[in-house]
């Protein structure tokens, strides 16, 4: 097994491969289905290395960030999925514009914002009616 780190820059890539290289890490890269590459690292890192890794992986994906926002023609294409569970027990994927979905992440964890929208799919499915304050 391993732990998988995707990049879409190259240069990105080199100084992720360097900061691990530096930790005694060994790596394996290969090209994504999609776009980009893929730093395979092993799954059996100390929690403090695993930690280290990821903080250096974070800042670097807030860079890879800055340069997609820098292109116009990606701009259009930005798009974040929350998945929630509707009422009916059916799993779905609320498409949230990328700006959006940014700003949220900048003020909420993962499973807050996925508890708001659940609670917004339910009232979707079964919207109250009377007076927003009210007995329960």
């Amino acid at each position: 097994m391993s732990i998988d780190y995707i990049f879409f820059d190259d240069g990105l890539r080199a100084r992720f491969l360097q900061f691990v290289s530096g930790l005694g890490i060994e790596t394996r890269v290969r090209a994504d289905q999609i776009e980009g590459s893929v730093v395979e690292l092993p799954d059996d890192l100390t929690d403090a290395v695993a930690e280290l890794v990821d903080g250096q992986y974070e800042s670097l994906m807030d860079e890879q960030l800055l340069l997609a926002e820098a292109q116009p023609d990606l701009r259009s294409k930005q798009v974040a999925g929350v998945t929630v569970t509707l009422p009916d027990g059916r799993p779905c994927v609320v498409r949230l514009p990328g700006p959006l979905a940014r700003r949220l992440l900048e003020h909420f964890d993962t499973d807050e914002i996925n508890a708001l929208v659940s609670v917004i799919a339910e009232s979707l499915h079964d919207p109250g009616t009377g007076p927003l304050c009210r007995e329960t």
